[in-house]
């Protein structure tokens, strides 16, 4: 969604870039025996690299964050408030454009070339991402749209959206989860200027990379990028938080940015690491047609934030978009109301053990995704409790603790039972371990 007040001047930019909006009325499917998959209107083929379960399909697209009352979407209006209060042009109008309802469904190039993730990337892995095909795969964030927006002609937008990874089983990570992107460019006088410095700087120059800057970029542009966005984020960590809050800034690595930190804030006594940002790789920016431009990039998970801001304690409950308790609980006209999240209702868990011998090539993310396909969101986590070696047998095995418990009803010993059975039969026949005991 554009801003209405940027509309016009954005029209002849978003000619050139069409973005593909979720089809909401579309029922997705997976026809393994066609081997196609069905995906917000559009019918791709799937091959050796498809590796998206049947259970993932139907919440693709859905967009959390575009529901009215629900919390993502608070914290979005949040965000955007901020940065069009923040960021005004001459003629009092936001600089910053936003996207909200841009296609998950995007191309390699698109989520990792354009943005120089290195062909040996861990992200790559299909034990990392969702792949449709060789072509096709569900964004691991929203940089991927990065490029497109930029050679629009775009210096300033927010893009949110939902993301797609293969992870781990527990209360704070699930495969589908939402991200906040921002970027903001400059011309050399516009960025001087801004900060009314006068006299003879430039932005570019024949150097050298160091841990401060990329060759290209002169250590005066940097310090002003480095300054506006660093006080950008801490500023909209005080608008969430709360002004007492402790941050901390870290270096970090980003294959897009350099250089890059990941801000921290103080949350329960602990440092919670909230978003990550930097300078961009002018590599990148060359390559979408601004080359003359210089600037930063921050991305933000809203599921981390939220659970923090509004005291939730597992990220299945965002899903629980069809449950009044939940929902009514954030139904408020002003989005930077205070809300303290109360727990509808409390099931008792099921825990049980589940071990088997490894074969060779055996991923823990891909039993991970398997329990997911099997169990569902009934599965509240997986925990490897054991890592053995037998040295006669020469072979590993693996011990997990999975613990089961239903969001809306108490779940029966039998019913667990089930699942857990099925979860080990589909461990054995999809993944080739060998079972050990299921307790």
């Amino acid at each position: 969604m554009i801003c209405p007040v940027l509309h016009a001047t954005l029209k002849h930019s978003l000619r050139r870039f069409q973005l593909i909006r979720c089809c909401y009325c579309t029922s997705p499917k997976l026809s393994e025996k066609n081997g196609t998959i069905e995906l917000l209107g559009k019918t791709y083929k799937t091959d050796h690299v498809t590796n998206i379960r049947s259970s993932l399909i139907p919440k693709i697209g859905i967009g959390l964050h575009n529901m009215k009352h629900h919390p993502l979407n608070l914290l979005k209006k949040q965000i955007v408030d901020y940065f069009y209060k923040n960021f005004i042009n001459r003629q009092k109008n936001p600089v910053f454009s936003v996207y909200d309802s841009i296609s998950p469904v995007v191309t390699l190039h698109q989520n990792f070339d354009s943005l120089l993730v290195p062909v040996d990337h861990v992200s790559r892995k299909l034990s990392e991402s969702f792949y449709l095909n060789s072509e096709y795969m569900l964004r691991a964030h929203t940089s991927a749209h990065q490029s497109d927006l930029i050679r629009t002609g775009l210096n300033a937008f927010l893009v949110f959206g939902d993301v797609y990874r293969r992870d781990t089983i527990d209360s704070s990570h699930y495969p589908i989860f939402h991200q906040a992107e921002g970027v903001r460019l400059y011309r050399g006088q516009e960025l001087f200027s801004k900060m009314n410095i006068t006299g003879d700087y430039q932005i570019f120059e024949n150097g050298e990379k160091n841990e401060t800057k990329q060759p290209l970029h002169t250590k005066e542009a940097v310090m002003i990028l480095e300054h506006e966005l660093k006080s950008t984020l801490e500023n909209l960590a005080f608008e969430l938080f709360g002004k007492d809050v402790e941050t901390q800034w870290v270096d970090a690595y980003f294959p897009f940015t350099h250089p890059s930190w990941e801000l921290e804030i103080k949350f329960q006594g602990e440092w919670l690491e909230v978003l990550g940002c930097g300078i961009m790789e002018q590599e990148l920016l060359t390559a979408a047609g601004a080359g003359d431009q210089i600037g930063w990039a921050f991305g933000l998970g809203l599921e981390r934030l939220a659970m923090r801001l509004y005291s939730i304690p597992d990220i299945r409950q965002f899903w629980r978009y069809n449950d009044s308790g939940f929902m009514s609980q954030f139904d408020v006209k002003d989005p930077s109301t205070p809300i303290k999240y109360k727990e509808v209702s409390s099931y008792p868990q099921r825990i049980y053990n589940m071990s088997f011998w490894l074969t060779d090539g055996y991923n823990e993310n891909d039993f991970y995704d398997l329990v997911r396909n099997v169990g569902g969101d009934v599965v509240e986590q997986v925990r490897l409790t054991d890592d053995f070696y037998h040295p006669k047998m020469k072979r590993h095995s693996h011990c997990y603790e999975i613990v089961y418990r239903d969001m809306s009803k108490s779940l029966s010993k039998e019913e667990a039972n089930i699942i857990h059975k099925q979860i080990g039969e589909a461990a054995s026949k999809e993944l080739g371990v060998e079972n050990r005991w299921n307790l």
